[in-house]
């Protein structure tokens, strides 16, 4: 069968596969290393073919760099195993087959996040009211995970956690380190004073705007006696009737005094 193949090996440190073998490579670069050339037809087929997570991938790339097969490292088991498990991997490549590549083929449809999330929350796994912490010298900090929605109507429709931190008597600074999830929609992040009337943008102590799918802000609020305060969370207004989810480590640092 060899009369079929031109066997060649591309180390993964030369296509940067990882970030830690990106960082390498940029190092080489700055003594003067000329890399592989990443852009070229061959390359390119070679990166399109790697598997998530692999180590090593065996690729049958055809003369016009088209993937006909590919045999992960870790996933030769059975009937890929073996030098006869190999030839079936190779003649079942030629043969049209596509070996490791038919999950390819079909596009994973998309998760359906204001179901998922909707459900949780009428399932009581996630809540969306009557969220809480409070926050004391020996438990200082504190993790809400919830989700917030974009507005159906022209009223803001927050999200709201109370953060009571009365115990740090000569304040400190608090930290709100939020993380938004993998729904479609960003999501806005304001911080309000107990006494405010009217949650809305304008009368935000603080705030953090439009944060991207699966992207972390962090708002820092210094304060200087206990108080208490309220974190409200709404989606980005252009996505109306979205949802999407997030997780929220609130953290007061104490002043020197407390």
């Amino acid at each position: 069968m060899n009369e079929n193949f031109i066997n060649a090996w591309v180390s993964n440190v030369e296509l940067e596969r990882t970030p830690f073998k990106q960082k390498f490579m940029g190092l080489r670069r700055q003594q003067g290393f000329k890399p592989f050339d990443k852009t070229r037809p061959l390359a390119q087929a070679i990166m399109k073919g790697w598997k998530k997570n692999s180590p090593s991938d065996s690729l049958v790339i055809s003369p016009k760099l088209e993937l006909m097969g590919r045999l992960p490292v870790n996933e030769r088991a059975s009937p890929y195993n073996g030098e006869k498990g190999y030839l079936l991997f190779l003649q079942e490549s030629l043969d049209g087959k596509l070996p490791g590549l038919r999950e390819m083929s079909s596009e994973p449809q998309p998760k359906d996040w204001d179901s998922v999330l909707e459900t949780a929350v009428e399932s009581g796994v996630i809540k969306d009211n009557s969220l809480s912490v409070v926050l004391t010298r020996e438990h200082s900090e504190k993790e809400i995970l919830s989700v917030f929605r974009t507005s159906e109507t022209d009223s803001q429709n927050y999200t709201v956690i109370e953060i009571d931190a009365t115990a740090f008597k000569e304040g400190g600074v608090l930290t709100i380190d939020v993380w938004v999830g993998e729904s479609e929609v960003s999501g806005s992040f304001d911080l309000f004073a107990e006494d405010t009337t009217e949650l809305a943008p304008d009368n935000a102590l603080v705030s953090v705007r439009d944060i991207p799918t699966n992207q972390r802000e962090v708002v820092e609020y210094p304060f200087d006696r206990g108080r208490i305060f309220r974190l409200g969370a709404i989606g980005s207004p252009s996505e109306k009737g979205k949802i999407n989810g997030f997780l929220a480590k609130i953290s007061v640092e104490p002043t020197a005094d407390n």
